[in-house]
């Protein structure tokens, strides 16, 4: 069965940032972003380069988890957790990054702290089913 190119991207893109968030193989992750590669975030510095100088210089505890995904042609959005940050709240974030020939080649994000029970005006958790422990 052939796949979309809504679920080709899926794949793309969650296996990139488990490529460079968790595994922090940043060889392998040239792949899967483009070298011309557009940064938006405020959280981090320009290009391809940018984001893994920043990887590779961060906690070694940096994981990324996702929640959530929705594609739409080139487009795709993503709900997760960044944890093992160096500051004491996981960070919930909702990342969008455009797919060009195969590549990630442009992101933007929202970065939010992660609530605790305690700090939770909805008494919900902000990513998944329970609040973090």
């Amino acid at each position: 069965m052939t796949q979309t190119i809504e679920q080709q991207n899926k794949a793309l893109v969650l296996k990139a940032f488990d490529t460079l968030f968790n595994e922090k193989d940043y060889q392998a992750a040239e792949a899967f972003w483009s070298p011309d590669y557009i940064q938006h975030s405020a959280h981090i510095p320009p290009g391809r380069e940018g984001l893994f100088n920043l990887i590779k210089n961060g906690p070694k505890t940096l994981r990324y988890e996702n929640g959530l995904i929705f594609a739409e042609g080139d487009k795709l959005m993503l709900h997760g957790r960044f944890t093992g940050l160096a500051s004491p709240k996981a960070w919930i974030v909702l990342d969008v990054v455009r797919v060009e020939a195969g590549r990630l080649a442009e992101h933007w994000d929202v970065v939010e702290d992660e609530a605790d029970k305690a700090t939770s005006v909805s008494g919900r958790p902000m990513f998944g089913d329970n609040f973090p422990a």
